[in-house]
């Protein structure tokens, strides 16, 4: 499971750009994200801290968005999730809120975490704005850098 806690104090982190192009011309959207782990509780903090240049592709006003999160083991297999909470009609959210995941230290080389952007549009209906992968599976190398400082940072965001 996953426990959510808001977060209060502004930190410092590295900045991942998302895998998904905009398909107007101007800013890629980007997430900002900051990583924690513990090797002594083997608790793995992912804060989802902000989000820039979202776009609703199907009308021409700010999104509702919101992030959800995925931690997959060595075979791709789900072992945990969780999401923030919606922001409404903002193209820059903060969302500020931070998700624990148990994560062994043997385990912490063989994890994939997955942040999906996703805008809801109605009650049943969402479509996905972007994605990034950090850990086993990165989707680049800036994603793979962020995941090793983590590792290396014995417990510093």
């Amino acid at each position: 499971g996953c426990d959510s806690q808001m977060s209060v104090s502004e930190m410092s982190c590295s900045e991942s750009t998302s895998s998904c192009q905009s398909l107007e011309h101007g800013s890629v959207p980007e997430i900002l994200i900051g990583l924690l782990y513990n090797a002594t509780t083997g608790r793995l903090s992912a804060e989802v801290i902000k989000g820039s240049h979202f776009k609703n592709l199907a009308a021409n006003r700010p999104p509702n968005t919101y992030v959800k999160l995925t931690l997959l083991n060595s075979m791709g297999q789900e072992m945990s999730k969780c999401k923030t909470s919606i922001r409404r009609g903002q193209p820059n959210p903060v969302y500020k809120e931070t998700f624990v995941f148990q994560v062994a230290l043997f385990q912490l080389s063989d994890v994939t975490l997955i942040l999906s952007v996703y805008n809801k549009r109605s009650m049943k209906r969402k479509e996905m704005i972007g994605w990034v992968s950090l850990g086993l599976n990165s989707s680049g190398e800036e994603e793979l850098n962020h995941w090793t400082e983590m590792k290396e940072s014995k417990g510093q965001q």
